[in-house]
């Protein structure tokens, strides 16, 4: 074996240098990633500043509206009316506002993510990365753990703002003033609490195990995007309303707050149908005036129709599951993605030079 085809230095081997200090691969992943660092504490910065400038205003209404008396006034009802005016970019997950926030943890993971390794992949450097004496295991690992904690605890800050912006709108108040109300299990749940810093780690993981496959930044950037935006979408519509079993029950008095799963009709203790009353059914038992009220409103169909022998039932789960279900969802990504980071340094490993 000559110099010229003589590999570089392997994890195990004939050589004995001692192993380089991992404060030492600190260093060299700060300088090599302090732009994409910079970059995503920038954003998280100017996301805080933006929804405390904007919540400070919601914040003064509410506690104008809820400290206002009597509550049936007309001054109180204007207060009311001034709070659920305000701020209707962010009023949802569906609002353009609710959807660039919903953008930021894959914007993080896939920048800062997929040119971790692939970057260096697709230049040729990770030769000279191999070379330096720290084992290319310890290599991918030190880089990969090292960054996702430092994004994890600045998004995790970042989602005690976003929750203190939405803080108004949960509570049981709201429901006897008027005010609009969101159930909290719904509205950005993936940007609160324990779920923000998981989902971004997570992306991050996607993004440094795309490219490490891929090996060129710009595709495994494109990945990053498509595989996260497939995760997010099987979380939100199927599995995080079965974490916990849902409260089912046929009272009207659902509480404003409860995250509605799914509602349908009983007749007689059988299956009716599922969702809204058909037309045919309404206009058939409840289009005349029942008792000398006027025609029913969508509120009253119940009521109506139970003269008949229906029976509606609702499948729910309550707001104050807010944090079993931040658990769950934290625990599970954060199981992912170590599994991706396991993964990831298994293929570095087996990567001949």
């Amino acid at each position: 074996m000559t110099a010229l085809t003589r590999p570089a230095r392997p994890d195990s081997g004939d050589t004995r240098l001692r192993p380089v200090p991992w404060r030492r691969m600190a260093g060299v992943t700060w300088r090599q990633h302090r732009f994409a660092l910079a970059g995503a504490a920038v954003l998280l910065g100017a996301l805080a500043v933006w929804l405390w400038i904007i919540g400070t205003p919601l914040h003064h209404a509410y506690a104008a509206a809820i400290a206002c008396h009597p509550a049936s006034s007309a001054a109180c009802q204007d207060l009311v009316g001034n709070f659920n005016g305000i701020n209707d970019l962010l009023a949802g997950a569906t609002t353009p506002g609710g959807v660039f926030l919903q953008l930021v943890p894959v914007l993080i993971g896939a920048f800062a993510g997929a040119p971790v390794l692939a970057r260096e992949l697709e230049t040729g450097t990770f030769r000279y990365a191999w070379t330096q004496g720290f084992g290319r295991w310890r290599w991918a690992l030190g880089k990969l753990v090292l960054l996702a904690v430092v994004l994890a605890a600045a998004t995790g800050a970042c989602g005690v703002v976003v929750s203190w912006y939405y803080q108004p709108y949960f509570g049981s108040v709201n429901q006897a003033l008027g005010l609009d109300q969101i159930s909290p299990l719904v509205i950005l749940f993936s940007l609160r609490g324990l779920a923000f810093p998981a989902w971004t780690v997570a992306a991050f993981v996607i993004g440094a195990l795309a490219g490490m496959l891929i090996r060129r930044v710009v595709p495994a950037i494109v990945a990053t995007l498509a595989v996260y935006a497939g995760l997010a979408v099987a979380a939100a519509g199927f599995l995080r309303e079965h974490y916990l079993t849902p409260v089912t029950t046929s009272s009207a008095n659902v509480p404003g707050t409860g995250w509605i799963i799914s509602q349908w009709w009983t007749k007689d203790g059988r299956f009716a149908f599922a969702g809204s009353p058909p037309m045919n059914l309404i206009n058939q038992f409840c289009s005349s005036p029942p008792s000398g009220q006027g025609k029913p409103s969508q509120g009253t169909f119940a009521q109506c129709l139970a003269q008949h022998g229906y029976t509606m039932w609702t499948s729910y789960q309550p707001a104050s599951r807010f944090w079993p279900f931040q658990r769950i969802e934290g625990g599970w990504l954060l199981a992912l993605s170590a599994l991706l980071i396991a993964a990831t340094v298994w293929l570095v490993r087996r990567r001949a030079a």
